[in-house]
């Protein structure tokens, strides 16, 4: 499908498009001028990780085609916690943990892909708890919850399919989907904000705030989602045994960010240079054409591309000389994961299971165990043979290091505390 605008034409193109409330009136909107349009981050953690970085790429685009992107921190409805398509009611956060992580991901997780300012098209970062901390609460029901019917919040997949489970949704979550409807009108009327975006399984609550603002200002808002990006296994992207993957680089190094990209499945990898990165269309489709083992250099530009945006051109290139030292020099990289273990512990000898666990290297003694036993476990490049084997001082290396790998792309240093 074509478009007018240059912006849905280049989220088209790289495959951003899942769904839309109105595509021709959308289209003419942003085809009449600088428009803006935002996303709302929940601050849970004190890192956004590559879940939210669609959005953040939505936002990019938005930006480069000449319209005002919009971050919204959601520093009030993070007291609540989106229960979206979750089987359980999130902990809830205190203001001062809230703060600290919006501190946190202001300083670490937009900058880089977004140009803030007071220009036009210049970003622009917002915290929803400016509004919803002074709302009064019968004042805004009689207001705004007149125009929410529960008949119509039950028939929202997200509800459903908690309700199918038997999970409890409490009134606090329930009041989720209002407060992030009731976002969209405020941006609207303080910014001229016209579009939300995120991903497709925020369609029901996006489509809320443009319901919202029609029945309330008899204005006309706008919805646009993303298709949601699954693994071939049908997994949910960004998902690792060690868990999240960070965009800060103080919870997930440089490195084993790079790493993350240059380990995607090869079916992947046109995909992820369309979303991920900002190279031209032409030079994605040749990536993607290599076949066999020449489709691992693209994923080395997938891994380059994606980790220049998020962390710097040098930081990138650092990663990838760490990458090389140790797949084809069979050497150790400066920036490989670093666990310190104690003096006296390394001493007396440590059992590798325990130590791979410690290392990162295996989610638990029977993973390592398996590993072992499928000869993927190597300590200082040697095969350890037995799960019973030991590590102790005297497999520290001159460098003053152990070094552990998990098959040939994982790798950790072990160093005496």
């Amino acid at each position: 499908m074509s478009y007018k605008s240059e912006f849905l034409n280049i989220l088209n193109e790289r495959g951003f498009i899942h769904q839309c409330s109105d595509f021709e009136a959308l289209d003419a909107k942003l085809m009449g001028g600088p428009q803006s349009a935002y996303i709302g981050f929940d601050a849970t953690a004190q890192s956004l990780h590559i879940g939210n970085l669609t959005g953040i790429m939505m936002l990019y685009w938005f930006q480069q085609t000449g319209h005002k992107p919009i971050t919204l921190m959601g520093g009030g409805t993070s007291k609540i916690g989106d229960p979206s398509f979750k089987d359980e009611q999130r902990k809830l956060l205190d203001d001062e943990t809230i703060e600290t992580n919006i501190k946190h991901i202001q300083s670490t997780c937009f900058k880089q892909f977004l140009k803030y300012g007071e220009g036009k098209s210049d970003a622009l970062m917002v915290n929803n708890n400016d509004w919803l901390d002074g709302l009064k609460y019968l004042d805004f029901l009689r207001d705004f919850g007149r125009h929410f019917t529960v008949n119509r919040m039950l028939s929202f997949d997200s509800v459903k399919t908690r309700l199918e489970r038997e999970s409890p949704l409490s009134l606090l979550e329930f009041n989720y989907m209002v407060m992030q409807g009731y976002d969209f009108l405020e941006l609207h009327r303080r910014y001229g904000t016209i579009l939300q975006m995120g991903g497709s399984d925020q369609w029901g609550n996006i489509i809320n705030g443009v319901d919202l603002a029609h029945k309330s200002d008899r204005a006309q808002l706008f919805a646009l989602t993303a298709p949601l990006l699954t693994t071939p296994d049908g997994a949910k992207m960004g998902k690792t045994v060690n868990g999240a993957v960070w965009l800060n680089a103080e919870m997930l190094s440089p490195y084993d960010y790079w790493q993350y990209w240059r380990n995607a499945d090869d079916v992947m990898v046109g995909t992820l240079l369309r979303r991920f990165t900002v190279l031209p269309l032409d030079e994605i489709k040749k990536l993607e054409a290599l076949k066999d083992s020449e489709i691992n250099e693209a994923k080395k530009i997938l891994a380059h591309e994606a980790t220049k945006l998020c962390h710097g051109e040098q930081a990138a290139l650092d990663a990838a000389e760490t990458a090389r030292q140790v797949f084809e020099q069979g050497g150790v990289g400066g920036d490989l994961p670093v666990v310190t273990i104690e003096g006296a512990r390394l001493a007396a000898g440590i059992s590798v299971l325990d130590l791979f666990v410690e290392a990162g290297l295996a989610a638990s003694k029977g993973e390592a165990r398996r590993l072992i036993q499928g000869g993927g476990a190597k300590l200082n490049d040697n095969k350890i043979e037995s799960d019973a084997a030991t590590a102790s001082q005297a497999d520290v290396t001159a460098e003053g290091h152990i070094k552990l790998s998990a098959g040939k792309k994982k790798h950790a240093l072990v160093k005496a505390g």
